[in-house]
């Protein structure tokens, strides 16, 4: 990719949402992750799709809905804590 986009495995798989690449594919291949990017939403269905900066990703993992924003792409899968610096919550009005 470039160093403004990354693959959303390698991205799921760098923030730790996933334990494995092919895990994350596998969620993605399912249908299971939604990406907002320059205000439309679509459903991702190939692992090799792009995710950027600024993105907005929602998905359910372990019976959680989670909806963040992309914040950094990364390098490399790191401790837990530098992968929460890849993302943060979207307040979902909710409540």
């Amino acid at each position: 990719m470039s160093e403004t986009s990354c693959r959303i495995d390698v991205w799921l798989w760098r923030a730790r949402f996933a334990k494995s690449r092919s895990l994350a594919a596998a969620m993605v291949e399912r249908g299971a992750v939604r990406l907002t990017h320059n205000g439309v939403q679509t459903r991702l269905d190939k692992p090799s799709r792009s995710v950027h900066v600024g993105d907005g990703l929602v998905f359910a993992l372990g019976g959680r809905l989670i909806d963040l924003t992309v914040e950094g792409l990364g390098e490399r899968r790191g401790s837990a804590e530098e992968a929460r610096t890849l993302y943060a919550a979207r307040d979902t009005g909710a409540g």
